[in-house]
């Protein structure tokens, strides 16, 4: 026989009610409903991730070895023209000489070379986003004061490490984030 107390709780538990049905018709409700709130939720998050032709342009790798000496490249990160140039001995002696010239954007030569991952890149080859920092022009090369660029637009000339020297620029070239991925390739990105 079954005992049973005044109030007719049975004395074997400490008034902690024993789980029913509808406890377990809750919680499976409320799994279902997590559920399918990710699952309605999850296109919307998806969406923000960048399309396939976005990733195909987050890198840009290029082979150096076709770059002769005193020749430079224009190729293309993100919808954007890039210098790639192979600097001779006289035009690595200019820009580590006028290091220490009055320059409106100081920086060294060296300070212009180093790879996007803080290694230090090689003097030879400069890699440079190619925008006037002025109004955003395309420069060209062997023009001007400097032997560097100069921007047509408005007159402002860059040395051979592309810092500013004379013009309304107000800074140096941006350095295109980079790094070796080889003994003759790199990849810009």
């Amino acid at each position: 026989m079954a005992e049973s107390t005044a109030n007719g709780a049975s004395p074997h538990t400490d008034g902690a009610e024993e789980p029913t049905r509808r406890d377990f018709i809750y919680i499976a409700t409320g799994a279902v409903a997590a559920v399918g709130v990710g699952a309605a939720v999850w296109p919307f998050i998806d969406q923000m991730n960048p399309a396939a032709d976005t990733r195909a342009l987050s890198t840009t790798d290029v082979d150096l070895a076709q770059i002769q000496e005193g020749m430079q490249i224009v190729t293309i990160w993100q919808g954007k023209p890039v210098f790639v140039r192979h600097r001779t001995p006289a035009e690595i002696a200019a820009a580590q000489r006028d290091d220490y010239a009055n320059l409106k954007d100081p920086a060294t030569d060296a300070s212009r070379l180093v790879q996007s991952n803080g290694q230090a890149g090689r003097a030879t080859f400069i890699v440079l986003q190619a925008a006037c920092t002025h109004l955003g022009c395309i420069p060209t090369f062997a023009e001007g004061d400097f032997n560097g660029w100069m921007c047509a637009c408005h007159g402002s000339q860059y040395d051979t490490s592309g810092r500013i020297r004379r013009g309304p620029a107000p800074l140096n070239l941006a350095i295109a984030p980079y790094v070796y991925t080889g003994e003759t390739a790199i990849r810009i990105g």
